[in-house]
């Protein structure tokens, strides 16, 4: 079934424009616009191709993130819950948790950027696990998981003897303990906590993968492809920005380097890589589009910035939203320097 883009449209114009603001400046959650698109089959893998499944649900993000990239974000994280479950050996997981989360019965959060830094060799992991008969017990703290709520499954990966393991945990479980984490230049919105595990005791029904490593090997493709969505979205927003005040002075903003011509072509550029990378995604290929998407981003925000004039540097303003949303595209896992590294490997 082609994705239906007049009710996506629909559950955006009633579910998150009415919010846009208070997710920016109140940390308001839209948990109701994720639910609306869960209810209405948006995640539903049923019956698709990889492919289809891949451009379908990268639409999604990119059409939100065309709006409010905070809550594309935390669209981002269910998808990378989703990916988990999808491709995880584990039949309890895949039949009973997987349709919970694609339906909305159940949200999901990625917690695995701790993970893929250690991976990379960036960081140390954060979680230790110590195996029993009936699981795991897991005790540490991941700094910052994104999209959580009481109806939330969060991946996580913990260090047992000389391996790791990779786990669903729900935010209810005995031993968690999760603190808001706000403060931030952007992206408040987005329900993220710090995660304290304290023998917090995992069943073997909810071990994803017992190769954590190879596993990650397995989802980082898709894990990244459907971040790049996210910067296509805020490039098509300050499209719409600039030429919104093209007759701004007389038609002064004429005069500058960059115009919105140059930034429609980056954005078909980068939703025909997208597409040409649903048949074919490779690690190479996406690492490659996803950090160029990032230079796009910010160069296209920064346009429409200088195109606004002052009325863009107005605190509330969306250019100036646009502009703190793609400084965190930039920063998150895996971040432009985290990129860079991962290209390096390539030659």
């Amino acid at each position: 079934m082609a994705l239906n883009k007049e009710l996506l449209q629909r559950i955006i114009d009633e579910k998150l424009k009415p919010v846009v603001k208070k997710v920016d400046e109140q940390a308001h959650y839209a948990e109701d616009y994720i639910l609306a698109l869960s209810e209405a089959g948006f995640f539903q893998s049923a019956n698709k191709e990889q492919s289809t499944l891949l451009q379908d649900e990268a639409a999604v993000v990119r059409e939100t993130s065309k709006v409010c990239m905070t809550t594309a974000f935390c669209v981002w994280c269910h998808l990378a819950a989703l990916t988990y479950l999808r491709n995880s050996d584990n039949k309890y997981l895949k039949q009973t948790i997987l349709p919970e989360l694609e339906s909305g019965v159940k949200l999901g959060a990625t917690g695995l950027s701790n993970a893929m830094k250690y991976y990379s060799g960036l960081e140390k992991l954060h979680l230790k696990a110590e195996e029993t008969e009936e699981g795991y017990v897991i005790n540490g703290t991941l700094p910052a998981v994104s999209n959580l709520g009481n109806r939330h499954y969060f991946g996580a990966v913990a260090t047992v003897d000389s391996r790791e393991v990779l786990v669903l945990v729900p935010t209810d479980i005995e031993g968690l303990e999760m603190n808001e984490r706000l403060g931030f230049l952007g992206v408040n919105g987005s329900a993220t906590y710090s995660c304290k595990f304290d023998h917090v005791v995992i069943s073997k029904d909810f071990v994803i993968s017992e190769d954590a490593k190879e596993f990650c090997d397995i989802i980082r493709p898709t894990f990244i492809y459907y971040q790049v969505p996210l910067g296509a979205g805020v490039i098509a927003a300050a499209v719409e920005g600039i030429e919104k005040v093209k007759a701004k002075q007389n038609g002064c903003n004429d005069y500058l380097k960059v115009q919105a011509t140059e930034l429609r072509d980056q954005y078909e550029r980068i939703n025909a890589e997208l597409n040409n990378l649903a048949g074919n995604l490779t690690l190479k290929g996406i690492v490659n589009t996803r950090l160029q998407t990032v230079h796009d981003t910010l160069a296209a925000v920064q346009a429409n910035m200088i195109h606004n004039g002052a009325a863009g540097y107005v605190a509330g303003s969306v250019p100036s939203r646009k502009l703190r949303e793609a400084y965190f595209f930039a920063n998150l896992t895996p971040t432009v320097r985290h990129l860079e590294k991962i290209k390096s490997s390539f030659a």
